[in-house]
């Protein structure tokens, strides 16, 4: 084989492999901190479930929490996640997130119980709750402070 052939050969590998490299997708990024979805229509168990079994993919925690747009720890809650500020506190959280009174009913079918909210509760592996969870919090600016504390105890067990 001569010198140009070689060379066209050569380039041609060159183009294919820059080619291959060009088509491929990276790897998402780790998420790092607090991850929010908000559950859409459907089965709160079958939400759930993928859900857990996505997060388990990426050696993340699943909670759920239940909250109201009238209930001020839950906005104070919300608001926290959507600014940082529990990033490195709850850096492989993610919440999946339903509201009252939209989702009462069928969050009661899947286990997800509470005399108060906001509720964060564990989800099992089917989705279902596991009974672990926790209620409640106080209303003005320490409430943050208030369920921090509680929601890493609760994430401990799971």
């Amino acid at each position: 084989m001569n010198a140009v052939a070689r060379c066209a050969i050569l380039l041609l590998l060159l183009v294919a492999g820059c080619r291959a490299q060009d088509d491929a997708k990276p790897a998402p990024a780790a998420k790092h901190g607090v991850e929010i979805v908000h559950a859409g229509a459907g089965d709160v168990a079958v939400i759930v479930a993928a859900e857990v079994a996505r997060a388990a993919a990426a050696h993340r925690k699943v909670i759920v929490d239940v909250g109201a747009a009238w209930c001020e720890p839950c906005q104070r809650f919300q608001a926290a996640v959507e600014h940082g500020e529990l990033d490195d506190s709850f850096s492989d959280l993610t919440i999946v997130e339903f509201t009252l009174p939209d989702d009462e009913k069928r969050l009661q079918a899947a286990g997800y119980k509470s005399q108060y909210i906001p509720l964060f509760a564990v989800p099992g592996a089917d989705g279902r709750a596991s009974g672990k969870q926790i209620e409640g919090s106080i209303k003005g600016p320490q409430a943050v402070q208030q369920i921090s504390p509680r929601l890493r105890d609760l994430l401990s067990q799971s």
